[in-house]
């Protein structure tokens, strides 16, 4: 097997008082700081998901966005229409997953 990064960039946007609504447009933010310089697998994707029972439940179905570079910091994406709830998280995926806080839809 090949080394590989592992790459768990935090996530600075949205934070625990964010207010998306359905149909906006948002921006995901992560920290870039850290990062290698020649990442092994520097694409990652975004997904919506949900606490409830102290477990993550995920949207894989239908990333909020696909193909990121996380050297790039941020992805703009649209809120899809989901029923209204506290407690949503965005996870970037690649070789590590990294969730934000709870936020609202």
């Amino acid at each position: 097997l090949l080394s590989r990064d592992v790459v768990d960039p935090p996530i600075t946007s949205p934070t625990a008082n964010t207010i998306w609504n359905v149909g906006q447009t948002q921006t995901v933010t992560w920290q870039t700081t850290g990062l290698p310089v020649n990442q092994t697998n520097p694409s990652g994707m975004l997904v919506l998901g949900y606490m409830y029972n102290n477990s993550e439940n995920l949207m894989l179905n239908s990333p909020l966005a696909t193909n990121l570079n996380y050297s790039v910091g941020q992805a703009q994406i649209t809120v899809p229409n989901v029923p209204t709830r506290t407690d949503y998280i965005v996870v970037l995926f690649g070789d590590s997953g990294n969730a934000s806080p709870e936020f609202t839809i």
